[in-house]
């Protein structure tokens, strides 16, 4: 392991350098990153300095090292800390150790019994890495995480966007052997007791918990001599994907299914409606047999339940051959939003180059319009100028009518995708700006507030701690902290030239409880203390 960083805090300058300069820090395993005098400063400088450890005294003032370790312990949980300690008080070492204080030390502390701690807490830091590391644990917890790990992924491959090679890996990283199939069918599996028997005399009715998982361990006994299937849960219902190739036929599975709604409403007295989707031959376009499977399913009410409904038994067959499909979407948004331009051009060749296909022309029309559609909703859900983007006040549909070439609907589906892009990449700024603008003026209108945290802040703003802390060095440079004091001290010289306030008043209309406190800041900035600065005027 390389070295870790340690930070030194207490309020004797001299206990610090003296620390600092007789220990070998290196051979300890540490680099001393920085120091401070109190827990107000050390809380400052954890954000910039990322320490593995914090040493600091117990007693000091503004905020002592208890106070400290508590607030460390909320904020950055990793952070290992190390008591130093004038006072042999049973009440301060009771409440470290609740505190989960990595070592409580009794000063004066020599050399020798310095470096064991941290030699100590090195191997400690090494044992836990190590741990994180350990390939056998990790393929322990990944084993252990393989059932919800793998119902993710299937739920992921139903609703569209992962492509087929993708899928093709994790099937066979997740062992599920649904591989190699001419084509997939998905089928969608309601399951509930039945009416007619009121509270049921199976046990099932009183543990309905109990239904889905009769169901499909039915379903996997009876299907298993038929087909290759993953059954698995959805946010609604089960899920069933069955593989059919050379050794039966998507009729012959229809007819199983049909069997097993039977068995259940005789055996299980449960009730199962099965939607069954069109099938499909590539497994990125499984989203597509999902939905119509969920279609299928949505007919019960007027199909009736207990049975199998076949999407292409209620709604027309559609055999086109030119379709934007769930995958070209996902690519030519995700292209858009996040670009580079390179990414757009070949999501957008792709989607052109499909348009080689023979087809009729109206299957050409509705695919150009399903394009066009996509882009549209992008641009409605992102509040932009339709005429800019469309770089044209012209109707839309009169735009559409002249792509009676692939070329023409390239170039066009080019500079719309491209416009969408840079539109977004715009907005994208202003928003980091306008966030950064509302935070500033949030701070000048509440810097008066001794408790204005980076937390309080981002519950106005509606954002996470850590996002803004990035964002707000990012845009301005500084730390949150740093700019809170900025505006903080600014404010307090303000006072110091109009008005006659007593340092202490002014401590508190600035957000500082503690006079000393701000005057310790406010040495620190200016080089004198705020009596004396006030005197110089």
């Amino acid at each position: 392991m390389g070295l870790y960083k340690i930070m030194l805090v207490d309020d004797e300058e001299e206990v610090r350098k003296s620390i600092i300069k007789k220990i070998d820090w290196t051979a300890a395993g540490f680099e001393v990153v920085g120091d401070a005098e109190n827990g107000e400063e050390a809380l400052e400088k954890l954000e910039l300095l990322e320490p593995d450890v914090v040493v600091t005294d117990i007693r000091m003032p503004y905020m002592d090292g208890l106070t400290l370790t508590e607030k460390i312990h909320q904020r950055y949980p990793s952070i290992k800390v190390v008591i130093f300690s004038g006072y042999d008080d049973f009440e301060y070492a009771q409440r470290a150790i609740k505190l989960n204080v990595t070592e409580y030390i009794l000063k004066p502390v020599n050399v020798e019994e310095m470096t064991a701690i941290l030699k100590k807490i090195r191997k400690n830091l090494d044992e836990e890495i190590e741990m994180r590391r350990d390939v056998d644990l990790l393929r322990e917890r990944y084993v252990a995480s393989l059932p919800v790990m793998r119902e993710h992924f299937l739920n992921s491959l139903v609703g569209g966007g992962i492509p087929a090679e993708t899928a093709e890996e994790k099937l066979k990283e997740y062992e599920l052997d649904i591989l190699g199939a001419e084509k997939w069918v998905v089928a969608v599996i309601h399951a509930e007791p039945e009416e007619e028997h009121g509270a049921g005399t199976s046990s099932l009715h009183q543990e309905r918990e109990l239904i889905p998982i009769s169901v499909k361990q039915m379903m996997e006994e009876k299907l298993k001599p038929y087909c290759r299937f993953v059954i698995f849960n959805s946010s609604r219902e089960m899920v069933l994907i069955a593989a059919i190739d050379e050794s039966n036929t998507q009729t012959g599975l229809i007819e199983q299914l049909n069997d097993i709604c039977k068995e259940c409403r005789k055996v299980l007295e449960v009730s199962v409606t099965m939607g069954v989707g069109s099938s499909c031959s590539s497994l990125g376009n499984m989203g597509r047999s999902y939905q119509s499977a969920v279609d299928a399913l949505g007919y019960k009410a007027i199909v009736g339940d207990g049975g199998v409904i076949y999407i292409n038994d209620v709604e027309p067959v559609n055999r086109g051959k030119l379709q934007f499909d769930q995958q070209e979407e996902s690519d030519l948004v995700a292209a858009i939003k996040f670009g580079p331009r390179e990414k757009i051009e070949a999501a957008v060749k792709k989607i052109a180059g499909r348009m080689d296909a023979k087809v009729h022309i109206r299957q050409y029309q509705a695919y150009v319009l399903s394009v066009a559609s996509t882009v549209t909703q992008l641009v409605q859900q992102y509040d932009l100028n339709l005429s800019e983007i469309l770089g044209t006040d012209q109707d839309y549909f009169e735009i559409l009518g002249k792509m009676d070439r692939q070329e023409d609907f390239y170039q066009w589906l080019l500079g719309v995708s491209c416009r969408i892009g840079d539109a977004l990449g715009q907005e994208r700024d202003n928003t980091a700006k306008n966030m950064i603008r509302t935070a500033k003026q949030y701070i000048e209108e509440n810097y008066s507030d001794p408790e204005l945290s980076v937390e309080k802040l981002c519950r106005y703003l509606h954002m996470s701690p850590a996002y803004f802390s990035t964002m707000f060095k990012k845009e301005t440079g500084q730390t949150y902290i740093a700019y809170l004091t900025e505006v903080r001290l600014n404010r307090a010289v303000e006072l110091l030239n109009k008005t006659d306030d007593k340092t202490y008043i002014i401590a508190a209309k600035v957000g500082y409880q503690e006079q000393n406190y701000f005057s310790y800041v406010f040495k620190k900035r200016f080089g004198v203390s705020p009596t004396k600065y006030r005197g110089a005027k």
